[in-house]
Order: structure tokens, then sequence, then C-alpha cells
């Protein structure tokens, strides 16, 4: 990706995420390469790379729209998630590698680490290494099929967008899930690692909803 196409992505991404950019909104090239300050190739790659990524979607001879969702598609998704990623972390106990566990361990410490300095929330570095953390114990099943029926029900900007309505404590409770899943590993306890990523999933589920509820009253009370 070029530095003028990573400059489109950043920022057409923060517009959608931040909701400058509203679900359903249409996204006009020509007020994107204004927006971005390049030229059109960059915009289309960017609106490419968004697509992939699951935050536009490109409708034939209409352009490229926000992606949005229903609150049934939210917990849909939110429920498939906490099955096939509490599979994951069950399956995980027993064929990770130590050096994986490692892994996940500076994960969490470079994550608390972050959270210790009490400075500002980098919201963007949690969600690299949360995003890390996840794929490190997809890898570590083994399971194609896994991978495969997950790359279908994982949203990146739902991840996204809840992650940024996070308090300091409600990102050091998803933290402290991490830590959690990490000992479950160690021990090779499955049933446990599949416990706590169920919490860890749902908890998400909640704070999405509880936002997404508060959102849409606001707007309504507009």
């Amino acid at each position: 990706m070029s530095k003028a196409t990573e400059k489109a992505y950043s920022l057409i991404r923060e517009n959608i995420l931040s909701g400058t950019f509203a679900p359903g909104a249409h996204l006009k090239e020509g007020e994107l390469v204004d927006l971005c300050g390049v030229s059109r190739t960059p915009v289309r790659d960017a609106l490419r790379q968004l697509a992939t990524d699951r935050y536009v979607v490109t409708r034939r001879n209409q352009g490229v729209f926000v992606n949005e969702w229903t609150v049934d598609d939210i917990n849909d998704i939110f429920e498939l998630r906490a099955i096939l990623e509490s599979m994951v972390a069950e399956r995980a106990a027993t064929h990770i590698s130590e050096g994986q566990v490692q892994e996940l361990g500076k994960i969490h410490q470079a994550i608390q680490a972050m959270l210790d300095e009490n400075g500002p929330l980098l919201v963007d570095f949690f969600l690299e290494q949360n995003k890390r953390f996840h794929a490190i114990l997809l890898e570590a099943t083994r399971s194609r099929a896994l991978a495969d029926s997950l790359s279908q029900i994982v949203q990146p900007p739902l991840i996204a967008q809840t992650a940024r309505q996070y308090s300091r404590q409600e990102l050091q409770n998803s933290n402290d899930h991490h830590r959690d899943i990490v000992a479950a590993l160690e021990a090779r306890d499955g049933a446990l690692a599949a416990s706590v990523m169920k919490i860890h999933i749902i908890s998400a589920q909640r704070k999405f909803m509880n936002s997404y509820v508060a959102s849409e009253a606001t707007e309504a009370a507009e």
C-alpha cells in the first residue's frame, strides 16, 4: 500500500469510526479526493481495502457505501463469535506451543504497560495488539475450518467501534480476560480458556449494544 493510499485509508476509516460517515452513507469519490488530499487512484485503492476489511460495501451501478448492520445482525455476529472463539480457545489449549503462549503473554504485558502509564488511551495500539492476540490463538488451533468460519463472522469495524467506546477500566477488564486466557492455556485447561473467552466476547457485545442503544435514543430525541 502506497503512502497516499495509506493516508486515504486512515482518513476514511477514521471518519467511519467517528460517525462522521454514518452507516449507510454514500461515499463519493470526488469528495474523498478533496478530504484526503490525494488523487483518485489512491482513494480507489483505499476503498478497495476498506471493502476487504468490511468498513464499506460496493453496490453495482450505485457506488460505495459505509457498511451498516441491524440490531439483529450485530447480536448474531457477537453470539456466533462467542461460540467460535470459545472453540478456538479450547482447541488452542491442546495444540498451542510454548512460544505462542509466550507471545500471548507479551501482548498482554504490552497492553498492560500502556494502561499503567495512565496517559492517553492508545486505542489503535490496543486494537492492533488485540488482533494479534486472537490471530495467534486461531493459528494455534491448526484448524482451517475454524479459520474459515471466523473470517466470515468477525467484523473489524464492530471490534474497532467497541474498543473506541471503552473506558480505561473497560480496557483493563478486557486485558484481564487476556491474562486469564493465557493462564488457562499455560495450564492446558481448555474448558477454562473457553469459558473466559465467552465472557470476553459477551462483555464486548454488552458494551457495544449499550452504546448503540444510547446513540439511537439520542438521535431519536434530536
